[in-house]
């Protein structure tokens, strides 16, 4: 009988390794049935939910990506000042409102990561993924111009996700 190749003992071997520590510091002991139940839960767990993870893409393009985190920190910084000076202002200036941004990617991690990122700017929640996955449902504390909006999250967070993740 042959063994499966994609059999292995730690197939996430990272993954253990934290759950280890994890389990120790939790417990604040060394002690040898601590040990044993840290390294059983360790190599159990990973073993239980690696059928379970899906095939995700790669980077590829590492300096593209850390311009992206920099210009989303940005992002954040301006839009939290944005919105703290139009919640302190009149309420009535504010204009909330639900968009569809059309996607153009269709892998889960790089919707994933726009949907995260639309989310952590200060004024926007992702809030549903079209069942046909080609819509992003976002609401907006004060949108203004619909059509510019979804111009805005196409060119600085999809189009680069795209480019990193190559889709």
């Amino acid at each position: 009988m042959e063994a499966n190749p994609k059999f292995r003992l730690l197939p996430m071997p990272t993954h253990s390794l934290l759950l280890l520590v994890v389990w120790l510091l939790l417990n604040n002991s060394l002690a040898l049935g601590h040990l044993l139940l840290g390294a059983f839960l360790a190599i159990g767990i990973p073993l239980l939910v690696a059928p379970l993870q899906l095939a995700q893409p790669s980077g590829k393009k590492p300096l593209v990506a850390i311009r992206q985190v920099l210009l989303v920190m940005g992002d954040i910084i301006k839009a939290n000042l944005e919105v703290a000076l139009l919640v302190i202002g009149p309420l009535s200036r504010m204009q909330p409102g639900f968009v569809a941004v059309p996607l153009s990617i269709e892998r889960e991690l790089p919707i994933t990561l726009l949907a995260s990122t639309i989310s952590l700017t200060p004024g926007t929640v992702s809030c549903e993924l079209s069942e046909d996955r080609r819509f992003l449902y976002v609401h907006v504390l004060n949108l203004v111009d619909e059509q510019e909006l979804v111009a805005t999250i196409k060119q600085r967070y999809e189009a680069p996700l795209k480019e990193i993740f190559g889709c």
